[in-house]
């Protein structure tokens, strides 16, 4: 017998261990489970000082007089800075830059920046921020959205950052059944893993070195240097290790005060914020409000979907423009739709900033749309799935934009694939245990309160930017000896971008050891870490540069033998001929050879939406269904998710279990976001902004997390054919688990996170 299928004296080929599909492992993986990564809070240097920030305690106030001279003459303190030390009319904020560094007239924010110390001490330094009077006129906060329409001016620029009114189809179309429903969408906060921190050390030049955790350095360097009168080359910004971000890092608010602070005092300063202060300082996903309105013929086939969408911008404009967008792009969600009427605006309040977290926009209307068609179906009496299942649309078909979905778009697939998945046991099926209660061992549940449901949930992000972003990222690969080198300002954000540099180099020139230098300025820009985008755009850069490394490897080999470097091909650290006349390794042809090459790559364009919201507004769209199995005591309204089975289009799997981890990853804050993750804010007020009260999902609040399938039809524009993968589990998980708790209880559940008094069972059902 031959198994295998192996030739006659073959010996079975062991499996490929570097490249593209390889699960490699991160080379930083060891120092990060062993505690010894540097992060930007472990950085030191030869006579630091310590900054702290002074944070106003209203959301809204005029600032009569502020008076530094008391914490300027604390002992220890070495300096105190204020918006008089910055540019006038400097502004800070990524996307619209509309934020001051330092509030001077008006306060717009709980926690809003006013003043930064540097001191011997960061006991001194807190002390001197406390010491600093500020006389404040409190002012009555606008903190509900709908009334910033009314409500004076908030900010120079208005109190409507943008309205999007879109028109698809024909407006004036009915269906036989109609069903409305009015959602809200709470504030979940990005609560990375290590807060924010940082270092500056001036430069003999007058200019200032900034050492941070951010992941878009550039533009940090560009607002930095603009707010201080510098030139672009005075500041440098080096990214040292990332604590985990699931936005972009946006606090600008922190890095300004330590580049500041260090060209005043002649010394380096560190600032490393406690939670309470990062809680404060950075963005937040929109706090929502959408009122929708489905028409749908007698079998369930959508014929129209009207809705008003309302965004909660905080006091400044940050990423909210390209949010509305995807909100109003993806009010359908990927349903064929023939007609849409969709209103959406995003508008500034006393409220905490809002900017981009993972999904934004796409994930709040999720949980409303899908709200809708568990109401369409129950108006139908026809199966959630089923009724999904009618409408979803594929590849060709239109958003409500007019753009065409020209991406692989197999949501038929990923929805049968979840349909069809084993469900878990039932608990009368499994010893009872007090933790696998809804609430846990001290939840007070009882088993025979309990009743499971199971929900469906369809959604769609977009990857890269929006609206004619230029999407753009350029790398450098140097190859000399047996050693391959990449540049690229790519930030390592955990999505494992160095990880997929490495392979996609090894790949391309079967070169093993292969090395991603430390990310700063002096490289040129990579855009920020978040939509798919530096799988896409930097990877694909790489990618370009090592070809044509390897084009300067082969084309001399080729030329002795008389070949076309195109008839030359690398594998397993060899270069073989189609024929096998050449047959050499790797190793020799780069013997005493230094070759290097930078390429680019930048999507094609897209365009920003007209004024009826139509336009070709994406470069691409990734898909996803989840199934939500939960467990309801529905006397307690306390929700145990049991089981969350995903199926995802990805386009193509680059590395494995790192593609596991992010889509596990991206379910698990969807929990967050469904039950527990809501910041609350009173009046424009953050209610106890530390971890104790904002409830992050815990490793017993994890459900069972099963990838049912990965569907990879690959994207033709993308290089390799990867999609964006941890943002789609995001927004659609949320929107599954309220549509297992209304299976469980026949309450409507139409807000997140899920209330414990929305989960108690209503009693007619």
């Amino acid at each position: 017998m031959n198994p295998a299928g192996l030739g006659v004296g073959e010996e079975p080929s062991a499996p490929p261990t570097t490249g593209i599909g390889i699960s490699l492992t991160p080379t930083d993986a060891a120092h990060k489970a062993a505690g010894t990564f540097p992060y930007t809070a472990d950085l030191w240097a030869e006579g630091l000082l310590w900054a702290a920030v002074l944070r106003s305690p209203h959301p809204h106030a005029r600032i009569l007089s502020l008076d530094t001279r008391h914490a300027a003459a604390m002992p220890g303190v070495r300096a105190v800075v204020t918006h008089e030390d910055v540019v006038p009319e400097a502004m800070l904020g990524r996307g619209v830059a509309d934020r001051p560094p330092f509030a001077s007239e008006l306060v717009r924010h709980h926690g809003e920046p006013i003043a930064a110390i540097a001191a011997d001490h960061p006991d001194t330094a807190r002390l001197a921020a406390a010491a600093v009077v500020v006389e404040y006129e409190v002012l009555d906060p606008v903190t509900d959205p709908e009334k910033s329409f009314e409500a004076p001016p908030l900010h120079p620029d208005g109190n409507v950052i943008r309205h999007i009114p879109l028109r698809y189809g024909d407006p004036a179309a009915t269906g036989e059944v109609v069903v409305e429903g009015l959602y809200r969408v709470g504030r979940q906060d990005p609560a990375p893993i290590g807060a924010e921190s940082g270092l500056a050390v001036p430069r003999p030049d007058g200019g200032v070195e900034v050492y941070t955790g951010a992941t878009d350095p550039h533009t940090d360097r560009d607002r930095i240097a603009g707010c201080l009168g510098l030139h672009q080359e005075q500041v440098k910004v080096y990214v040292t290790g990332v604590a985990g971000a699931l936005a972009d890092r946006e606090d600008q608010g922190m890095q300004l005060p330590l580049a500041l602070l260090a060209i005043r005092t002649g010394h380096p300063v560190k600032l490393a914020a406690n939670r309470s202060e990062s809680f404060l300082g950075h963005s937040h996903r929109h706090p929502t409000l959408l009122r929708y309105r489905h028409h749908a013929d007698a079998d369930g086939r959508l014929v129209k979907v009207e809705a008003q969408l309302l965004l909660d911008a905080g006091p400044y404009a940050d990423d909210s423009s390209e949010a509305l967008a995807a909100a109003v792009a993806f009010a359908a969600g990927p349903y064929k739709v023939p007609a849409a009427v969709v209103d959406g605006w995003v508008v500034r309040t006393n409220n905490p900033p809002a900017g981009h977290v993972r999904g934004e926009g796409a994930m709040q209307v999720c949980a409303a749309y899908e709200g809708q068609m568990d109401k369409l179906a129950a108006r139908l009496g026809v199966e959630p799935a089923e009724l999904r299942a009618r409408n979803v649309m594929s590849t060709g078909d239109a958003l409500p934009t007019g753009q065409a979905v020209t991406c692989p778009a197999p949501v038929g697939t990923l929805l049968a694939a979840v349909r069809e998945a084993p469900l878990p046991p039932l608990p009368r099926d499994v010893p009872v245990e007090d933790w696998l209660l809804p609430g846990g061992p001290e939840g007070a549940g009882e088993p025979g309160a309990t009743r499971r449901g199971v929900g469906y949930a369809l959604g769609m992000v977009h990857m890269l930017g929006a609206e004619g972003t230029d999407e753009v990222s350029t790398a450098t690969v140097k190859v000399e000896g047996n050693t391959a080198t990449v540049l690229c300002a790519a930030v390592e954000t955990g999505q494992g971008f160095t990880t997929l540099a490495r392979q996609i180099v090894q790949e391309v020139l079967g070169v093993e050891d292969v090395r991603v230098a430390s990310v700063d300025t002096d490289q040129p820009p990579a855009g920020p870490g978040s939509r798919g985008r530096h799988t896409w755009v930097s990877g694909g850069a790489v990618e370009r540069a090592a070809k044509m490394v390897r084009t300067q490897l082969l084309q001399p080999l080729a030329a002795n033998f008389g070949l076309s470097a195109e008839l030359l091909s690398i594998a397993d650290g060899k270069i073989t001929s189609y024929d096998g006349v050449l047959s050499t390794t790797v190793a020799e042809a780069l013997e005493g050879k230094e070759l290097w090459a930078t390429a680019q790559c930048r999507p094609h364009p897209t365009e920003p939406l007209d004024g009826s919201g139509q336009g070709d507004a994406f470069v691409s769209l990734a898909f996803a269904a989840v199934r939500a199995v939960v467990d309801v005591d529905v006397e307690l309204g306390a929700v145990r998710v049991v089981e969350l089975a995903l199926a995802q289009d990805v386009g193509r799997v680059l590395n494995p279990r790192q593609l596991r981890a992010r889509l596990e990853a991206g379910l698990t804050q969807g929990v967050g976001a469904a039950l527990t993750e809501h910041l609350r804010v009173s009046r424009g007020t953050v209610r106890r902004p530390d971890l104790a009260d904002y409830g992050l999902p815990t490793a017993l609040d994890a459900p069972a997390l099963t990838i049912v399938k990965l569907v990879e039809e690959r994207d033709v524009v993308a290089p390799f054919g990867a999609k964006s993968a941890s943002a789609a589990p995001l927004v659609v998980a949320p929107a599954a688990v309220a549509a297992a708790v209304r299976a469980a209880t026949g309450r409507p559940v139409n807000r997140l996170p899920i209330r414990p008094q929305a989960a108690v069972a209503n009693p007619s059902a």
